[in-house]
């Protein structure tokens, strides 16, 4: 197989480039305005651009009264699950809910300085919108990574939208997922139109409240014009990996890691190695060119090798640890020694999710070990964080003043009156002191 892969030596003057890198996937001006008309067109007809925009995508020719699905199909598609494939899934879920049930958050109640009751109430999100990509790679995982969610924190009523096969189907496994968690209200739509249907609402797809899911740069953009009118959770891009790897590792693991995610087929996925001057990175490559022959997806994997790349050699740690919080990757396998592993895991502070000694593969985060696997990329981890129980729930604060607590917050609240020109304010304090 023809594939000639470099390695760059780390200086600080190859950040600008890594940068460069790692954001060429970022969304140009013409995206942005087809995703503009798309929406418009959802506003204003409804249901009609769903069905048209569905066949013109996605080739599926539906009619209005085909948008959701039966519920006797899910039900169906969960009956014709091979046991073993049930029982997949229901491990993947019983994981993904017991990691989550740990940050269920808490009321709380205590008291200010001033003797008053303050505190926080937290109310699951009322209805939510999960977009589940589908078409040749069925992401049954993203089911359970976001419904599992939105279950395990109390949400009512939850709408999935996913793009529907040519000859108008639901991968029944997908379905089958869905099944599984109950939620029943399942939509053949996909594309920057299905997040308009779920923002904005149709005939046949009530608005949401706020708006989940992974999906391709006109999902993204759809996600970023909706908001306001909708909540979002992130804007996660196409996938990424980063491979730390030292002597320990091994080439055939090295080689594997990068290649799963390469496998994602946005055609844009990045995938980086970085390692250490006494790891063998003629081998690795020589198990990348013996892997990826093998696999079904070994043209879009050859693709992202070739324009997706990046491998650097650092003599240190600590410039590996500088370019691992520049780039800020999606996931971060450390495949290094055990001694290297704390120094790693307490200095990178921006991977979406890291995945630590040589078993972790990345694999096991995006299908069954407990974490979602929505996750920021195109170094937004540097400020964001992955999909997480929280964010399906909305606060509240309290605040509760006895007449007692009032006065003792009154003379800080009427200078503050005084400050800002806000009579106002101070006279909607000071007129509860004169009640006496």
């Amino acid at each position: 197989m023809k594939l000639e892969l470099e390695y760059k030596i780390f200086s600080p003057s190859l950040l600008e480039e890594i940068e460069k890198f790692a954001t060429s996937t970022n969304v140009d001006a013409s995206i942005a305005s087809t995703v503009t008309e798309i929406l418009q067109d959802v506003k204003s007809n409804g249901d009609q651009a769903l069905v048209e925009r569905t066949s013109l995508y996605d080739k599926a020719n539906l009619n209005k009264s085909e948008l959701r699905v039966p519920f006797h199909q899910i039900e169906q598609a969960f009956s014709s699950l091979s046991s073993a494939h049930q029982a997949a899934i229901e491990d993947a879920i019983e994981n993904v809910a017991l990691f989550h049930q740990q940050n269920l958050p808490q009321n709380w109640q205590s008291k200010n300085s001033h003797g008053a009751t303050i505190g926080e109430n937290y109310y699951p999100i009322n209805r939510v919108g999960l977009y589940v990509p589908g078409g040749n790679v069925p992401l049954v995982s993203t089911v359970i990574m976001t419904a599992t969610l939105a279950k395990v924190a109390g949400v009512n009523h939850i709408a999935v939208t996913t793009p529907p096969n040519p000859d108008g189907t639901i991968s029944p496994e997908l379905l089958a997922a869905l099944g599984i968690l109950k939620v029943d209200e399942v939509y053949k739509v996909g594309g920057a139109q299905a997040i308009g249907a779920l923002g904005y609402g149709t005939e046949s797809i009530q608005s949401v409240d706020k708006i989940f899911g992974p999906g391709n740069a006109f999902v993204n953009e759809a996600k970023k014009q909706v908001f306001g009118t909708a909540g979002v959770d992130l804007l996660p891009g196409p996938s990424e990996v980063m491979v730390i790897a030292d002597e320990t590792a091994e080439p055939a693991y090295i080689a594997a890691a990068l290649i799963a995610q390469a496998e994602h087929g946005s055609g844009e996925e990045k995938i980086y190695l970085i390692f250490t001057k006494k790891v063998n990175f003629g081998k690795i490559v020589s198990e990348i060119k013996d892997q990826i022959p093998k696999l079904s997806h070994s043209e879009s994997i050859l693709n992202i090798f070739q324009k997706g790349f990046l491998a650097i050699l650092s003599e240190d740690l600590q410039d590996v640890v500088r370019v691992a919080n520049f780039i800020a990757p999606e996931h971060l396998e450390l495949q290094v020694k055990d001694q290297s592993l704390g120094y790693l895991q307490k200095e990178i502070s921006t991977a979406g999710a890291l995945l630590l000694g040589h078993y972790s593969a990345t694999a096991l985060g995006d299908f069954v070990a407990g974490p979602s696997h929505v996750l920021p990329t195109g170094r937004s981890s540097r400020f964001s964080s992955g999909l997480r129980i929280e964010d399906f729930f909305r606060r509240t604060s309290i605040i509760q003043y006895d007449e007692e607590s009032l006065q003792k917050a009154s003379k800080s609240a009427l200078l503050f009156s005084d400050i800002e020109k806000l009579d106002g304010h101070g006279n909607s304090i000071s007129i509860r002191l004169k009640q006496d």
